[in-house]
């Protein structure tokens, strides 16, 4: 028995249920209005996950499917110009000019960013820094069937 794999080149973006919550509610008390928040998360490649969750099963992979993507993006290389970056976090300015002019380098919890000044920014998950290892997901799977 194997266990089919998409692409062995695939990533994903890896957050929990209540660290995305906990995001959730922090950026209501940062938002100013019109922003998009994305947080800083760490990414996992699928073989890696598939590894972690069945050590015991080999792999093969089945081909990526229609409109299916082998990485996630969440900050665009189209919109570079728009991004914000925070110590945990991205915004990404609206395109448009409201009639109150807001400043997205300072939010409403004082925490100062930094415009992104690279034209070919994107954060996606397979060019991200951080990627979790197969004994971290092990122990992320543990984690959460003993809760």
């Amino acid at each position: 028995m194997s266990l089919p794999i998409t692409d062995v080149r695939m990533t994903r973006f890896w957050l929990s249920l209540e660290k995305g919550i906990q995001f959730v509610f922090k950026s209501f008390c940062r938002m100013q209005g019109g922003e998009i928040f994305v947080p800083k998360i760490p990414s996992i490649r699928i073989t890696d996950l598939a590894s972690a969750l069945a050590p015991h099963l080999s792999q093969h992979s089945v081909g990526i499917r229609p409109g299916e993507k082998l990485h996630e993006v969440m900050c665009p290389k189209d919109e570079a110009r728009l991004v914000v970056e925070f110590p945990d976090h991205y915004v990404l300015r609206p395109a448009i000019q409201f009639i109150k002019e807001n400043n997205y380098y300072c939010n409403k919890l004082s925490e100062e960013g930094f415009p992104n000044k690279n034209d070919d920014f994107e954060y996606n998950s397979e060019t991200n820094p951080h990627f979790l290892t197969i004994d971290e997901l092990t122990e992320l799977y543990h984690q959460t069937v003993t809760t």
